[in-house]
């Protein structure tokens, strides 16, 4: 229950949340506000917590590609993905320095529009699996719309 609960907290109240209060005090762009947020919680705090876990916990992920036991091959595999996340998450919390933004976005953007998109194919999700194939995508999404306006709106 707590992994639905930090998921749905990262990936939509906190960045609802943390966005709707600093416009309603300081004001500004939403869509560069809430942008940020997202990048901050979606992909800074959700893929450094997962990143952690995998660190700590590498037969996680490998159960999840579907190994009753990890093979020395999937542990590896599991430690150089925790590292990714724990790097991209690190990345994401840059995010609340507004120049940091769009380029944490884009890597962690990416790559969870990607892992969304090759996990809608997949059968057999479990709940945590269905939870985030959605969750990837949705700040997937969000975060590659705010990279593309901050882009546009604001070129170097």
């Amino acid at each position: 229950m707590g992994y639905f609960i930090g998921v749905i907290l990262q990936t939509v109240l906190l960045p609802v949340l943390s966005g709707g209060l600093e416009l309603g005090i300081g004001g500004g762009d939403p869509i560069e506000v809430f942008g940020r947020w997202w990048v901050f919680w979606g992909v800074g705090t959700r893929l450094l917590v997962a990143g952690c876990v995998q660190l700590l916990r590498p037969d996680t992920t490998a159960r999840i590609l579907g190994s009753a036991e990890a093979t020395p091959a999937e542990v590896q595999v599991a430690r150089e993905l925790s590292m990714a996340n724990v790097g991209m998450g690190l990345a994401g919390l840059l995010a609340l320095v507004p120049v940091w933004a769009p380029a944490a976005g884009a890597a962690g953007g990416a790559f969870l529009l990607a892992a969304g998109l090759m996990h809608v194919r997949k059968t057999g999700k479990n709940p945590q699996e269905l939870l985030a194939t959605w969750t990837d995508l949705l700040v997937g999404v969000v975060v590659v719309v705010f990279v593309v306006y901050a882009l546009v709106a604001r070129p170097a």
